[in-house]
């Protein structure tokens, strides 16, 4: 059996869509719109599946995107998350030298003077030569014969000052000379160290009463410091072995200096 494709011609085909749109344009509206809801009803579920895939690739590709452009690697986030803790640690810190210095400015006595506050990178506490160095120099104002604070205690004065560095030389450094003044004796007397973590005060005559736990003042100095200022405190007091009329007295240090890592330089003249 031979079957023959029948082939319907193009200009029938034509005036056929022709009339159809036609009939549709004519015909009441009510009767279009039956159509149209229709035809909704019959492709709905179709046309939402595929809209549905469309999504779900759009999505696809922006979660692609945002994997580049949102997300780090773990070596640079590895990075920022110590440069963070370093800033926030560096800030606290800053946080409390700025609290200490602005509890010595709000003193009367220190008006007009400027401190510098130094870490100290190496300490020698013992034997000849007791000193500190400091993160701190010319750069910073520091000078030579400046007073050193730790602990609200005067501590040594600056020996050496470079750029960036300084030297420090401890009261109980056997260098160390500095005047001061016993709370029950009226005259200034000198202070030297004896490089053993304490310094001695001589020549004070029998004829007045030190106790032990007197305290000892460094006395002011024009242009250095302008009040006395305690350094330490008098630890034994006993006779002279050289001369019986004289007192031979210790002073230990108002604080624990070789438990310290920062220091405070005061600076009465600021530039």
């Amino acid at each position: 059996m031979i079957y023959r494709q029948s082939k319907v011609p193009e200009r029938v085909l034509f005036i056929s869509f022709l009339l159809t749109g036609l009939i549709f344009l004519f015909a009441p509206q009510r009767l279009t719109n039956k159509f149209q809801y229709t035809f909704v009803r019959v492709f709905c579920r179709p046309l939402s599946i595929g809209r549905d895939i469309l999504l779900s690739a759009s999505g696809l590709m922006a979660s692609a995107e945002g994997s580049t452009t949102d997300f780090v690697s773990r070596e640079r986030y590895d990075k920022l998350h110590n440069h963070l803790a370093n800033m926030t640690e560096w800030l606290k810190q800053e946080r409390r030298k700025v609290e200490t210095l602005s509890g010595l400015r709000n003193r009367t006595v220190w008006k007009g003077a400027k401190f510098v506050l130094a870490d100290i990178i190496t300490a020698s506490t013992n034997g000849l030569h007791c000193e500190l160095i400091i993160n701190r120099g010319e750069e910073d104002g520091l000078a030579v014969n400046q007073f050193v604070l730790a602990e609200d205690s005067i501590v040594g004065t600056v020996s050496n000052v470079d750029t960036r560095t300084a030297r420090v030389r401890l009261i109980t450094d056997p260098g160390s000379k500095i005047p001061i003044k016993i709370a029950q004796l009226s005259k200034d007397r000198i202070m030297q160290g004896t490089g053993k973590d304490s310094a001695k005060v001589k020549l004070v005559p029998t004829k007045f009463k030190i106790n032990t736990g007197d305290i000892v003042f460094a006395q002011k100095k024009p242009g250095f410091l302008s009040t006395p200022v305690i350094a330490g405190t008098v630890a034994q007091c006993e006779s002279s072995k050289e001369n019986p009329l004289l007192w031979d007295i210790t002073v230990k240090p108002a604080c624990d200096i070789a438990s310290l890592t920062e220091v405070t330089i005061i600076i009465m003249n600021p530039r």
